[in-house]
């Protein structure tokens, strides 16, 4: 019998994994528990994260990115995913693509059930990530993150 080779994630190596929990650093609510599976193949380009929230948890803070695309494709339970201001049921099957420079958005668990997700993301060197509801801009630069103040940003 052959080993089983790095790129090859079985379902029951998937439940195995230790969920990380993390908690997103401009939202207390933004719980979430994560499996990276893309880390786990040896992907860099591309995260793939199975994520589970909980019942009333966020899956980040209201954002959108200027430069990457990433999607979301619910595996099992019940929410909402809040996308340019406007709240969307969502639930088992249904999935939501977010291109470059695309609406904001945020998906919560409205349920009384873990909402599971598989979340998709490119992994560029650089990025600009808005919060709206905060009036703040992320300055993504490699490792290096700069939050500032959309309204001291300067046009020029």
């Amino acid at each position: 019998m052959s080993k089983q080779p790095r790129e090859l994630l079985k379902a029951a190596d998937i439940e195995a994994m230790e969920a990380t929990v993390s908690v997103h650093t401009l939202n207390p609510n933004g719980v979430r528990h994560r499996k990276s599976l893309g880390d786990a193949t040896g992907l860099s380009q591309i995260g793939v994260h199975h994520i589970t929230l909980m019942p009333g948890h966020d899956s980040s803070e209201y954002h959108r990115h200027r430069y990457e695309e990433e999607c979301v494709y619910v595996l099992s339970g019940h929410g909402s995913a809040m996308v340019d201001g406007h709240h969307h049921d969502i639930g088992e099957g249904d999935f939501l693509g977010f291109a470059r420079n695309g609406p904001a958005h945020v998906v919560t668990n409205t349920g009384k059930s873990p909402l599971v997700l598989l979340v998709m993301g490119q992994r560029l060197e650089h990025d600009v990530c808005d919060y709206p509801h905060r009036g703040l801009r992320l300055y993504i630069n490699g490792k290096q993150e700069d939050l500032v103040d959309i309204a001291a940003i300067q046009d020029g």
